[in-house]
């Protein structure tokens, strides 16, 4: 690859790969979106974290003059708190994030629910549905999506009340809006026994927006920040692949992988070899 050339002839096969910018995190973003356009890769999936001082239409420039698209402004959500007031300053946060999330041309903003410690965790599925109904309106207006994304049991304490496809389904049958759908993590939910079926079952409602890979590192050393790129752990990535696709899934397929071992590496090899471990799973 000619590495002067920031807008690369973009593959077939890297048109639907996308990468989130927590994977290269100490790139700025600037840097991030010239490096992606460099190898060739389609997409930028911006976290918010990423363009903190800067404002959106700036962000957004620097997305088209690198010739990427924006699946996703991750993350909205945090729905879950005992007070109500906090609750309500969620809900004005995340309807600043949609509007965000427009300017930036995002085509969803991902959203991670939280969780509070000691309390049911049926009871606040009610406050992550309650909150979605409330920004429902404005994310319709704005023409984004949003993606519940359910997040691994390991997390259910204090991160995310919904850990399957299932709870985040229900979610979405009861609310029964096309705007909203979810968000499917490898790295959340391989190890779901249900896992097909229910893959099946958001497919025919056509509600998967998002599929986000990396792989499971064994052993874990860390379990927030040690994931493994695709194919150096023990996730069969290929079938869960096969199974969105088989649902209908035909979007972008993100690599998100955090990890303070390559955030210590050169970022511009650690890209090299997200784009051929892609092109590998």
């Amino acid at each position: 690859m000619n590495e002067t050339n920031p807008h690369q002839t973009t593959s077939p096969e890297l048109s639907r790969l996308a990468v989130h910018t927590i994977t290269t995190k100490p790139w700025s973003f600037a840097e991030a979106a010239d490096q992606y356009s460099r190898q060739g890769i389609g997409g930028i999936s911006v976290w918010v974290e990423a363009i903190d001082g800067i404002q959106p239409t700036t962000a957004r420039q620097i997305v088209d003059d690198a010739g990427l698209k924006v699946p996703a402004l991750v993350r909205g959500g945090f729905f879950c708190a005992g007070d109500q007031r906090q609750r309500d300053g969620r809900i004005d946060h995340n309807l600043r994030l949609l509007e965000t999330a427009a300017e930036l041309g995002a085509e969803m903003l991902v959203l991670v629910v939280g969780a509070t410690p000691g309390v049911a965790l049926e009871t606040q599925r009610g406050w992550v549905r309650e909150g979605i109904e409330q920004i429902l309106p404005q994310a319709s207006s704005l023409n984004v999506r949003l993606a519940i994304e359910p997040l691994h049991p390991m997390y259910a304490a204090d991160k995310s009340c919904i850990n399957r496809i299932t709870e985040a389904r229900q979610i979405c049958e009861a609310i029964d809006d096309p705007v909203l759908g979810v968000a499917v993590d490898v790295y959340h939910v391989w190890w779901d026994p249900d896992l097909a079926i229910e893959i099946e079952l958001i497919g025919a409602q056509n509600r998967i927006f998002g599929f986000h890979i990396c792989d499971w590192r064994v052993p874990t050393r860390d379990m927030l920040n040690d994931r493994a790129l695709m194919g150096e752990g023990c996730i069969d990535i290929r079938s869960i692949r096969a199974m969105v696709e088989a649902a209908g899934f035909d979007g972008w397929n993100e690599v998100e992988i955090f990890s303070e071992e390559h955030w210590r590496g050169d970022q511009k090899q650690f890209l090299k070899r997200i784009v051929e471990s892609y092109c590998d799973c």
